[in-house]
């Protein structure tokens, strides 16, 4: 009997622990919702019904029984959005110690607590792309992660479905940080190209010595020292390999066709291009040997390599074929995405459908999650937005946000005290309030202190 106890203790144990590693699962009727699928049109007067995570049966008069029931009639669904260029709920961006750091993963430093998150929530966020900084030509390994604020566990954050993505950077930022910053290389756009070119020919050399001693050990009564094992160059060598997606920082149209050109020549087709604002120059090269570019909607002239820009580009870029996202790049911009996207339609005069994809399934798609997420489908997780108006007008308010079925945003139900928290890394410290009035802290001091602080520590 006492033997049976203990066994009993141990199952209960095993239990509550398989139970903790288990992300939760929602379910949820959604019913008389105008629904945008995204892949299959709109839908008036529809049901969506969610069981344990997944999208189980869309259609009318839809019932099920003990599931929670929401009428959204005269309210607008659509997919989650999807922010394919974000630094939230990371604790550090940039290891800036030198040109290829490929080893070091953004995944070690998620904060789960960051209100960060809640605030994306809020604007109907459901997944973002945890990115390194763009202080090297080869940064750190970015993770994928879904919104589930309210987690002690950052892996309880993590897309374990996500492949695996990595941050590369063209342009002035590596070439500051190591060529102007530590006499180092890269100093000048074609210094960034030959770092690249050469990570990648030392990592083809270091495939090959593994290569050798694999071969070795199939002979009879051999033992051949195994090579040294190296993180940076077999990451490089999965990239090489196709198991590892690069999103790549850019702005300049003859750098990002520079790089298409040493994709090629290593025959690596998976790349994004992220910014990506002379992207319209280039945009059929961008349509043929990418996965996509994830643009601004309208940032540019914050430094000289992105003065030639146009609130054209994402159009420009669509209807060339090029698989085209838009990107907070911000904690605070990702609130908005909905209204980033309205403006691409704005002035390039794009459909809804099409407006809608550029912050839904086209991430999915650059993010290599487009099977999972990015629609309104049966089968796909639930990870579920209800607006009150049109997600294109600029009257449009996010009402409730669903991830795996499971509502983690509520407008109407949530305490104030979620929408008050500040984080502390996050207060401005003004620079000049002793020298200046408050009028000046409200203008230039406000600029420096926030918006260009963080342009700094985000690597623009």
């Amino acid at each position: 009997m006492k033997k049976l106890k203990y066994i009993l203790i141990s199952f209960l144990m095993l239990a509550v622990l398989f139970a903790k590693a288990q992300t939760p699962k929602g379910s949820v009727l959604i019913k008389n919702a105008t629904v945008l699928t995204i892949t299959n049109g709109t839908l008036e007067e529809t049901d969506v019904l969610v069981e344990n995570g997944v999208i189980k049966s869309i259609g009318k008069n839809l019932t099920a029984a003990n599931v929670q029931t929401i009428d959204a009639k005269g309210k607008y669904l659509m997919p989650g959005i999807i922010d394919a260029h974000s630094h939230v709920a990371l604790d550090a961006v940039n290891e800036a110690t030198a040109p290829i750091t490929s080893e070091v993963r953004m995944a070690d430093v998620v904060d789960p607590y960051d209100i960060g998150l809640y605030r994306a929530l809020a604007g109907g966020v459901t997944i973002s792309h945890a990115m390194h900084g763009s202080a090297n030509a080869i940064g750190g390994q970015n993770i994928t992660l879904k919104h589930r604020y309210g987690s002690g566990n950052p892996e309880d954050l993590f897309m374990k479905e996500a492949p695996r993505t990595i941050k590369f950077a063209l342009g002035e930022n590596p070439t500051r940080v190591h060529g102007r910053g530590n006499g180092n290389q890269p100093r000048s756009r074609m210094g960034v190209e030959a770092v690249i070119r050469n990570g990648f020919n030392e990592a083809i050399q270091y495939k090959k010595t593994w290569d050798t001693y694999n071969a070795a050990l199939k002979q009879k009564g051999a033992t051949p020292v195994p090579p040294k094992y190296d993180t940076r160059l077999q990451t490089l060598v999965d990239i090489l390999d196709g198991k590892v997606i690069i999103h790549c920082h850019s702005y300049r149209a003859d750098e990002i066709y520079a790089l298409i050109n040493t994709c090629r020549d290593f025959g690596i087709t998976n790349i994004v291009f992220s910014h990506v604002n002379e992207g319209f120059k280039v945009a059929p090269e961008l349509a043929a040997y990418t996965m996509g570019a994830s643009v601004f909607a309208d940032w540019w002239a914050y430094k000289f390599e992105v003065y030639y820009s146009t609130a054209y580009n994402a159009a420009i870029l669509t209807e060339n074929g090029v698989i085209t996202s838009i990107n907070s790049d911000s904690g605070e911009l990702i609130r908005h995405l909905y209204h980033e996207a309205g403006k691409a339609q704005r002035y390039g005069q794009l459909d809804d459908e099409q407006t809608l994809a550029l912050i839904t399934i086209n991430p999915a798609k650059q993010l290599g999650i487009a099977d999972k997420v990015g629609s309104i489908e049966e089968g796909k997780q639930a990870d579920l937005v209800i607006f009150e108006g049109h997600p294109l007008s600029v009257y449009a308010i996010p009402q409730m946000t669903f991830v795996d079925g499971v509502k983690y945003f509520d407008i109407n139900e949530d305490d104030n005290d979620k929408r008050l928290r500040v984080s502390a890394t996050d207060i401005i410290e003004p620079i000049f309030l002793k020298e200046h009035d408050h009028k000046c802290m409200h203008g230039v001091d406000f600029f420096f202190t926030n918006f260009g602080r963080n342009l700094f520590e985000h690597g623009h």
